[in-house]
C-alpha cells in the first residue's frame, strides 16, 4: 500500500472517479436516487462499530477464561500437554519454587553444621526430619501460598523466605534461628542453584532417557534390517548399494555420540553472595573459609562448583548444554527427513490405524505426519535453545536482570525436544519395510556396478578403466545383459572376471551388513542406554 493512499483504497473498496461535468446530476442522485450510494462516513462508522463489538466480546471472554488446554497460549500447555507433562515437576513455576525451597532449607542445615556459627546449633534428628518433611511434602498448595505472599512482596525469592519462616514457627528448635534462612545470600545464590537442579533433574529423569529411547529404536531398525539391500542416493541420483540397516546404524551412532556429550556437560552452581566475593559472609564471620563452605554446599546438591562468578553464575554451562542438545536435535532432523524421503520412495509402508484420516479431501493419503511433527518441533526447540545459549552468557557488569525472564523459558526448548522425540518414536513404530519396492530400484540400476568393474580393471592394468565405464554408463540405460557383455570382453584374469560376473546390485553392499549388525558395540561406550530387545 503506497503512502498517502486514498481512504477508499485503504478500506479495500472501489469508488468511481468524480466527473465534474456530471456533478449536479450525481448530487441529485445521492439526494433522491433509489439505489444505494457509497458513504465513506457510514463505512468508517460501521467498521468502528464492528471493531467495538469484537473488543467487547473478547473482553467478556477473557474475564471468564481460565487456563485449560483450549485457552493455553503455548501448545505445550494445551494440545501437547499429555506428551510433555512429565517435564512439569521440574520446568514449571512450581518446579522453580520447589527447588528454591530446597536450597533455602539445605543452606540452613549447612549453617547448623559449621561450628563457628554458634547462633545456629547443630540440629537434632527431629529438626532435620521436620525440615526434610517440608521438602518432601511440598505441594501445589504450598507453591500457591508462596505466590500469594509474592503478590505483597513483589519479590519471588523473598516470598520463599517468608513462607519458610511461617512454616517453621511451630518447630521449637528451628523457630529460634528463623533469621538464618537466606543468610548472607543474594537472590541469585538461591536461583542459580534452583535452575541448575531443574536442569539436572529434568535431564536425568526425562530428556536423556527419551534420547536413549530414540537411539535404541533406530539401533533396533539397524539390526533388524542389516541384510536388506538398498540403493543409495548421492545428490539424489543412484549410487553404490548399501543396506537399509547400515543407513539406520549411521544415525544411531551419530545420535549416541551427541547424547554422550549432552550427559557430560557439567551442571554448575555458585554461592558467593552479591558480587561473588563473600562480602556479607565475612562481615559476620570473618574467620570462616566461606569459599570452602560454599564449594561443599554446592557439591552436596550434586552440582559442580564455580568459584569465579559475579552476582550470577555466568551460564556458560547452560550454553554448552543447550548447544549439545541442539546438535542432537539437528541430527534427528536429518533422520526425520531421510525417513520421510524413504516413505516417499515407497521403501517404507506405514501401519494404518482405524479411524485416522490422512487428508480432509484425499481419502487414500497416509502421510508421514509423525516425522513431520518431529522435524517441526525440533526446529522450534533449536530456535529457543540457540537463543538461550547466545543470550544467557551475556550480562552487564556484575549482573543485569535480562537472564531472569529468559531462564523461565528453559522448559520450552526441552518441551519441544521431548515432543519431537516422542513423535519420531511413534513414527518409527508404524514403519514396515517394503522389500519389493527396494528390490525394484536395485533391479533397474545395473549401472551402479560400474564402480567395482573399473576398480578391478585398475588393479589388473587395463588402460583408462574409468573412461571406458563412463562411456558405457553415463546418461545411458544399462541392463544386466549389456553389463555382462562388457565384462566378458575384458582382458583380465579368469578368476577376477568370474567374481565380476557374479556381482548383482543386490550383493554389491560391501561391509554394510556387518556394520549394521555391530551397531550395539558402536553406541555402547560411555552410554548408559539400555538397548531395546
Amino acid at each position: 500500500m503506497e503512502l498517502g493512499a486514498a481512504p477508499s483504497k485503504l478500506l479495500g473498496i472501489s469508488v468511481p472517479p468524480l466527473d465534474c461535468r456530471t456533478l449536479p446530476r450525481r448530487q441529485n442522485q445521492i439526494a433522491t436516487g433509489p439505489r444505494r450510494v457509497f458513504s465513506l462516513r457510514a463505512v468508517l462508522k460501521d467498521r468502528h462499530t464492528s471493531a467495538d463489538r469484537v473488543r467487547e466480546m473478547a473482553a467478556r471472554q477473557s474475564q471468564s477464561f481460565e487456563l485449560s488446554s483450549l485457552t493455553a497460549l503455548s501448545p505445550l500447555d494445551g494440545r501437547y500437554w499429555s506428551k510433555v507433562k512429565e517435564l512439569s515437576p521440574y520446568m514449571s513455576e512450581y518446579g522453580l519454587i520447589y527447588y528454591r525451597v530446597l536450597v533455602e532449607i539445605k543452606w540452613l542445615q549447612k549453617l547448623s553444621e559449621i561450628p563457628e556459627v554458634v547462633e545456629v546449633p547443630s540440629f537434632s534428628v527431629e529438626s532435620r526430619s521436620f525440615l526434610q518433611g517440608v521438602i518432601d511434602g511440598f505441594a501445589l498448595d504450598d507453591a500457591q501460598e508462596i505466590k500469594n505472599i509474592e503478590r505483597v512482596t513483589n519479590h519471588d525469592v523473598k516470598a520463599v523466605e517468608y513462607f519458610l519462616k511461617k512454616k517453621c514457627q511451630s518447630q521449637p528448635e528451628i523457630s529460634k534461628v528463623l533469621e538464618f534462612f537466606h543468610f548472607a545470600c543474594t537472590s541469585e545464590d538461591i536461583n542459580n542453584l534452583a535452575h541448575a537442579l531443574m536442569l539436572k533433574e529434568s535431564m536425568d529423569e526425562v530428556i536423556l532417557p527419551s534420547m536413549d529411547e530414540v537411539v535404541s529404536a533406530i539401533a533396533l531398525m539397524a539390526k533388524n534390517n542389516a541384510h536388506v539391500p538398498m540403493l543409495s542416493r548421492t545428490h539424489g541420483q543412484p549410487a553404490s548399494p548399501t543396506t537399509l540397516g547400515k543407513e539406520m546404524a549411521v544415525f544411531a551412532v551419530r545420535l549416541s555420540r551427541e547424547r554422550r556429550k549432552v550427559s557430560r556437560v557439567e551442571i554448575m552452581g555458585k554461592f558467593a553472595g552479591a558480587v561473588g566475593n563473600y562480602n556479607a559472609h565475612l562481615s559476620a564471620y570473618p574467620n570462616i573459609s566461606w569459599p570452602v563452605v560454599a564449594e561443599e554446599f554446592v557439591k552436596s546438591l550434586g552440582l559442580n562448583f564455580n568459584a569465579y562468578v559475579t552476582q550470577i553464575e555466568p551460564h556458560d554451562y547452560m550454553a554448552e548444554l543447550f548447544d549439545s542438545i541442539t546438535r542432537f536435535n539437528t541430527i534427528l532432523i536429518d533422520f526425520d527427513r531421510d525417513i520421510w524421503g524413504y516413505i516417499s520412495l515407497g521403501y517404507f509402508k506405514q501401519v494404518t490405524k482405524a479411524g485416522e484420516i490422512g487428508s480432509s479431501t484425499m481419502p487414500h493419503k497416509v502421510n508421514p505426519i509423525d516425522f513431520e511433527n518431529s522435524e517441526g518441533n525440533l526446529g522450534k526447540a533449536n530456535a529457543g535453545l540457540s537463543f538461550l545459549g547466545r543470550k544467557l552468557t551475556i550480562s552487564r557488569w556484575q549482573r543485569d536482570l535480562t537472564d531472569s525472564t529468559v531462564l523461565r523459558n528453559m522448559g520450552e526448548g526441552l518441551g519441544h525436544s521431548l515432543l519431537a522425540y516422542k513423535s519420531a518414536l511413534q513414527g518409527i513404530s508404524k514403519l514396515q519395510v517394503n522389500e519389493v519396492r527396494l528390490n525394484e530400484d536395485l533391479d533397474k540400476t545395473w549401472e551402479v556396478l560400474a564402480e567395482p568393474i573399473q576398480t578391478v580393471m585398475r588393479r589388473h592394468g587395463v588402460p583408462e578403466p574409468y573412461e571406458k565405464l563412463k562411456e558405457l554408463t553415463r546418461g545411458r540405460a544399462v541392463s544386466e545383459e549389456s553389463m555382462r557383455e562388457f565384462i566378458d570382453r575384458l582382458v583380465i584374469p579368469d578368476e577376477a572376471k568370474k567374481r565380476l560376473l557374479k556381482l548383482i546390485p543386490h550383493s554389491y553392499i560391501g561391509e554394510a551388513a556387518q556394520l549394521a549388525s555391530n551397531v550395539d558395540a558402536a553406541i555402547s561406550p560411555g552410554n548408559r542406554m539400555k538397548v531395546l530387545e
